[in-house]
């Protein structure tokens, strides 16, 4: 009883396993599929050893078979696998590119799989041409020559060139390369009412830079979707300019006045440096006529002659002020 009862389960087990690894459902559909031989019982049980999935190579293999593209073997198939590729993509994109007459070989598949991008999308965009918004959000800025900004956005359309895949550009760059084509078009314009009224003109000078040199796209047109006025650039540039301007001359000008005073105190100051010598010279004549009569170079009326001729100076000095200097009332105040 107790050998049954452990015998039961261990047979469950092992069949279980040889199903599992010995995957006879697959192999009777591959035979029947694209006939006996292609793939053995063997090669099954080893692609479940190495981890490959024998249903993904068995699938593959026969729509590769019923599309008429014999030329891809299972061992293909499955190194494409093992170096960590997508060999569902690959299998349909082949498919499409053969029923679309686009020349794709298997190992060109694999290199643009391996190199990350969607080769079944990469066939899909050849066929059937995508859009792509430049920018992707909001708008281009761009100034014409009168200095009216405009905001612009365009539609691209292009279709993946299968040649320049691997290696090509991507859709970042189309784009930037457009938006800077934009840019320059609405620049070189001579107003802005030009633009408006003629932005095919736009897709025009675009298309004449064969911006897609370098790509993973062929451009086939620019459309521009949307055109809109912005502010004018070129009167506030003339405004700010005219601010500076006028900082620079009021700068100028105070600098002028701050030395023009700076002047005026020097002549003050000199002014004041010849009266002091003035004053100091006027200081001398006294010791020089107490000199005269120690020599008996100068007698008594002599003396008296020239203070008569002080008197007279100074009397008519103040005959000649004002009489507002002569009466001036705070005078008189300190003068008491």
């Amino acid at each position: 009883m107790n050998t049954l009862t452990l015998a039961l389960p261990i047979g469950i087990i092992a069949l279980f396993g040889f199903f599992y690894f010995v995957p006879i459902g697959l192999w009777f559909q591959s035979g029947v599929s694209i006939g006996w031989g292609k793939i053995g019982m063997v090669k099954l049980i080893i692609m479940r050893v190495r981890k490959i999935p024998p249903k993904m190579m068995v699938d593959g293999i026969i729509n590769l078979h019923r599309a008429g593209l014999d030329y891809v073997s299972s061992e293909e198939l499955e190194t494409h696998f093992l170096a960590g590729g997508r060999v569902g993509k690959v299998v349909d994109a082949l498919i499409a590119a053969d029923k679309a007459n686009i020349d794709l070989d298997f190992k060109t598949a694999t290199a643009i799989d391996l190199a990350g991008r969607d080769v079944k999308e990469a066939v899909a965009t050849s066929v059937n041409p995508k859009v792509i918004d430049c920018p992707r959000e909001g708008k281009v800025s761009a100034v014409a020559r009168d200095g009216i900004q405009l905001y612009a956005k365009a539609r691209v359309t292009v279709r993946t060139n299968i040649e320049q895949l691997v290696g090509g550009a991507t859709d970042d760059t189309v784009i930037a390369r457009v938006g800077e084509g934009i840019v320059s078009a609405i620049g070189s314009s001579d107003t802005y009412k030009s633009v408006l009224e003629n932005p095919d003109n736009i897709s025009k000078a675009v298309l004449s830079k064969s911006l897609d040199a370098g790509t993973a796209y062929s451009i086939l047109s620019i459309d521009i979707a949307d055109v809109d006025l912005g502010k004018n650039v070129g009167a506030h540039l003339a405004a700010d300019q005219a601010e500076a301007d006028k900082k620079v001359a009021q700068a100028k000008a105070e600098s002028r006045r701050a030395m023009a005073v700076a002047e005026e105190q020097e002549m003050v100051a000199r002014t004041q440096e010849m009266q002091a010598k003035v004053v100091e010279a006027e200081a001398e004549v006294p010791k020089a006529m107490a000199d005269a009569f120690r020599k008996g170079n100068l007698g008594v009326m002599d003396y008296y002659k020239m203070q008569n001729i002080q008197s007279d100076s100074q009397m008519r000095k103040a005959i000649s002020k004002p009489d507002s200097e002569t009466t001036d009332p705070s005078k008189e105040n300190s003068g008491k």
